[in-house]
């Protein structure tokens, strides 16, 4: 048996991907495996109100990190290695870079600072200790994004993977260690969803040097022309992604409040093919890869089309499933909190599925460098959420359209863009490869 395996690994290693796949891959599995981890221990040990307002932290979290900081670290890490194949060093371009991200990190946490009282009120149910937390998570991720940019830039992978990892074995560990000696209080539960990111970077950059090597200075648009689309479309992704956590809480009359964590567990089960789909990320590639290895480096349609019948089969097979088992794992998963049906799981695991398909296509126009298009579809994604939702009653159901019209209308548009782009040509098969690799989605 331990033959086998060994000869599954060394087979796996000799495929032609590009180098860290496997590294940065399973660091992302044991990452979104403990988010599901963490999300079963908080509902077992918090009240319907603390869990809902613990996962509206969560969402905000990450919809602000992922879509702040992650646009920075894949502009730090293209622009680095980029350097480093010119013999030149990259120590000025990740501090000017740094500054532009602490800038971002210190207006949210301002932000937050001005507006407390709506967000500890409205947002968070009264639990002041969040807003600590979101504060001491802004912070945390940013330092995260730029050490992962910066060990990614420097082919640094086995460390940037085991960052991801560290993450959320950390996160298991600290909120297994609260539901140990009983804690209940949730703030205790905001800070470790906060602090696992810095401690993440301190293990990973353990015993790294060179990181920082001296260099001529660089302007802003060394990182990219345009960072400000790529920061708009990433933010406007992640909101969409959680926009009916915020929706369901920010909606809910007195009497549904207790239905919000219902509606959470929920929409998490449903999200499970978002980390199957970060799973078979790292398999994705080798097909792309192999067709690079063949020669095709300007055959960006079939690069593009083999992602898309990959991903479609995922989306097609994860709704069904989920639909069909997500009730009873769900209730298996959450005992106390779960009161959704098969309609629920159904709307919701198609949503999650067609954000699924958007994400993919934009991968390809951020390949095709449209970046404008792709950040116009999402703004009508999020309209048509907004839309949707205010047009119902119901606070679930009216969530899930929501969240099905908004990531349909997203993807149908990619698409469109991408059709029409791709007949202009322009990108390599090596550049849709490149920003699969880059684009984890954030669970």
């Amino acid at each position: 048996m331990a033959e086998r395996v060994q000869r599954l690994v060394g087979a796996a290693k000799r495929l032609p991907v590009p180098e860290g796949t496997w590294a940065i891959g399973a660091g992302l599995v044991i990452a979104g495996l403990s988010a599901y981890g963490f999300q079963i221990i908080a509902a077992k040990k918090l009240s319907d109100a603390d869990y809902a307002a613990l996962n509206v932290l969560w969402a905000i979290v990450f919809v602000v990190a992922p879509g702040l900081f992650q646009p920075l670290e894949q502009e730090v890490a293209r622009a680095l290695a980029a350097r480093r194949a010119r013999g030149i060093g990259g120590g000025p371009l990740v501090r000017r870079a740094s500054r532009l991200g602490g800038i971002l990190a210190l207006t949210v946490i301002a932000g937050a600072a001005i507006f407390w009282r709506p967000i500890v009120n409205d947002l968070f149910n009264g639990r002041a200790g969040l807003l600590a937390g979101l504060f001491v998570a802004v912070a945390f991720y940013y330092l995260a994004y730029m050490s992962r940019g910066t060990l990614a830039g420097n082919a640094r992978f086995g460390p940037y993977g085991l960052m991801h990892g560290t993450e959320g074995a950390v996160r298991m560990f600290f909120v297994l260690g609260l539901a140990a000696v009983g804690v209940s209080k949730v703030g205790w539960y905001g800070l470790a969803l906060a602090v696992p990111p810095i401690i993440a970077v301190a293990v990973s950059l353990r015993g790294q040097h060179e990181l920082l090597l001296p260099g001529p200075e660089a302007p802003y648009s060394e990182l990219s022309g345009a960072l400000a689309w790529l920061l708009l479309g990433s933010a406007l992704a992640q909101l969409l992604s959680y926009a009916s956590v915020l929706g369901v809480q920010l909606l809910a009359s007195p009497s549904e409040k207790t239905q919000v964590a219902k509606f959470i567990t929920a929409l998490f089960v449903a999200r499970i093919p978002l980390l199957l789909f970060q799973a078979i990320q790292a398999a994705l590639l080798p097909k792309l890869s192999g067709l690079a290895s063949e020669g095709k480096h300007d055959d960006f349609r079939v690069g593009m089309k083999r992602l898309m019948v990959i991903v479609v089969g995922l989306c097609v097979v994860g709704t069904v499933v989920a639909t069909l088992v997500g009730p009873t794992l769900g209730a298996k998963l959450f005992p106390d909190k779960w009161d959704a049906g098969y309609r629920d799981v159904f709307l919701l695991t198609l949503a999650a599925t067609l954000f699924i398909v958007a994400l993919t296509v934009a991968q390809g126009l951020i390949a095709l460098k449209a970046y404008k298009q792709a950040a116009f579809a999402w703004i009508a994604g999020i309209v048509v959420f907004v839309a949707t939702v205010a047009a119902g009653s119901n606070l679930f159901l009216r969530n899930e359209l929501g969240f099905v019209a908004g990531s349909g209308v997203a993807a149908i548009l990619m698409s469109v863009f991408l059709v029409v782009r791709m007949r202009r040509g322009g990108a390599t098969l090596e550049d849709l490869v490149e920003v699969v690799e880059h684009e984890p989605l954030e669970i």
